[in-house]
């Protein structure tokens, strides 16, 4: 198998050799050059599978090199590192078409994880080029990752179980990203190449799910009018996702256990099994072991799909990781809304970390599309953002500022917990901006 052969362009020599040293004995192929006309040299006359390119470099930066590239119309991922951490950096680049950015100093856990998942992207390219549906679907944005230490812990655990045959339960709230994890499980595992079917059994009715899970024959019931196969056939030798599994009625998951156990199914209206291979991971955002002690989930089913358990935890528990996420949406909302959004301002971006993102990573994406339709500069600002976020909510904390006697501390208590922001602490303390900034000043505060 020959060698996956790796660009890097970083004028940092000692880092650029670390950099080097490391892939190399990583298995992959690896040039290093200091400068983005060296760059352009070396790409004329060699074909490479990734570019890692640094932010600043001696004769231009690095998306000056992302352009080049993409005018060149080579099909090869660019991932831009910075040193300087900036969502503007960030949002430029991914507008210009890098796969993703890292920011140094580069732990080599991230490092592995974002260029495996960038060389597998020029596979997808390819996959989506022939109609291959099954590996476009790997093109799919990865965003569940995230810079914090619960979610470095959380790709630890993927990599560790990916390449078993272990069947997975990935528990977490509604819009952490559970069926991303599962395609990175996927992605990781021996079976990448084969089906990732994905399953909402949320969906399904007790009468129609053992016919998507497992097929049916042609008159099988009424409205068979041809046979038909289920998730499990259709995915055979790949992996299959159930999702929200704790809604399948008592009878499919007596079903789904002699699949975990003998790896049969009988389709619908079948006098004979059928061998599966294929791998299971299910998900859930609800308590399995409260509908076991309800009677509404089978305990030897738990314990069969729980062989490993993986927790997506919510935004609200890595709010570190809100810029990061920012950066991707609004290079998203970007390019479906044709704007031209830089990123978000200080004021806005406290807002949005200070928020509890009760519908997670899904709630961030729909409020920052919004924000960029909304924008009507380069940068978000509070006023872009819905009012639930840009004035949090009075219930909160109204009842606690009112028990305090000092009116000084009031303000200074309403004024943390909104970030600073005058015109929401303001609407805590029922009284208007004005009066508010006339207190301040009374009381020695600054209003800036």
């Amino acid at each position: 198998m020959n060698k996956r052969k790796i660009l890097i362009v970083e004028d940092d020599i000692s880092f650029g050799k670390m950099l080097q040293v490391w892939f190399v004995k990583n298995g992959y192929g690896v040039f290093l050059c200091t400068c983005i006309a060296r760059a352009k040299k070396e790409l004329s006359e060699n074909e490479y599978d990734l570019i890692l390119t640094d932010l600043r470099l001696p004769d231009g930066d690095g998306i000056r090199l992302l352009s080049w590239v993409r005018e060149m119309k080579k099909a090869v991922p660019v991932m831009i590192m910075t040193g300087y951490g900036e969502i503007q950096s960030a949002v430029s680049a991914m507008k210009s078409g890098a796969f993703d950015y890292m920011e140094k100093p580069v732990t080599p856990s991230v490092l592995k994880e974002k260029v495996e998942q960038a060389l597998k992207s020029s596979t997808v390219r390819q996959a989506a080029n022939t109609g291959n549906e099954n590996q476009a679907h790997k093109a799919l944005p990865d965003i569940v990752y995230g810079k914090s230490k619960v979610m470095r812990e959380m790709f630890e655990y993927i990599r560790l179980v990916a390449p078993t045959k272990m069947s997975v339960l990935i528990t977490g709230e509604s819009g952490t990203g559970k069926e991303y994890a599962a395609r990175m499980i996927h992605e990781h595992s021996r079976r990448e190449e084969a089906p990732f079917i994905a399953l909402d059994c949320g969906s399904l009715s007790k009468e129609l799910a053992p016919s998507e899970l497992f097929g049916h024959l042609k008159g099988s019931f009424t409205s068979a009018i041809a046979d038909k196969k289920g998730v499990f056939e259709a995915a055979q030798g790949g992996t299959v996702f159930l999702d929200e599994v704790g809604n399948l009625s008592y009878d499919v998951q007596i079903q789904l256990l002699r699949v975990l156990q003998e790896f049969k199914i009988r389709p619908v209206g079948s006098a004979s099994d059928m061998d599966v291979d294929v791998r299971i991971i299910v998900a859930t955002n609800e308590d399995l072991k409260k509908a076991i002690s309800e009677g509404r989930f089978r305990e030897d089913l738990y314990h069969r799909l729980n062989e490993f358990n993986i927790v997506v935890p919510p935004l609200r528990e890595r709010p570190e990781d809100i810029p990061h996420f920012v950066a991707h949406f609004i290079g998203q909302a970007n390019k479906e809304l044709e704007k031209d959004v830089k990123g978000c301002t200080e004021e806005a971006l406290l807002l949005l970390k200070k928020y509890k993102w009760s519908g997670n990573l899904r709630e961030l994406k729909n409020v920052i599309k919004r924000a960029v339709l909304f924008s009507a500069k380069d940068e978000i600002t509070a006023d872009c953002l819905p009012d639930l976020i840009s004035s949090p909510p009075e219930k909160d904390c109204a009842l606690s500022l009112f028990a305090i006697d000092d009116e000084k501390e009031r303000i200074v208590k309403a004024l943390e917990y909104t970030n600073g922001n005058k015109a929401a602490a303001a609407r805590l303390l029922k009284i208007d901006r004005k009066t508010l900034y006339n207190k301040m000043h009374q009381y020695g505060m600054e209003p800036d």
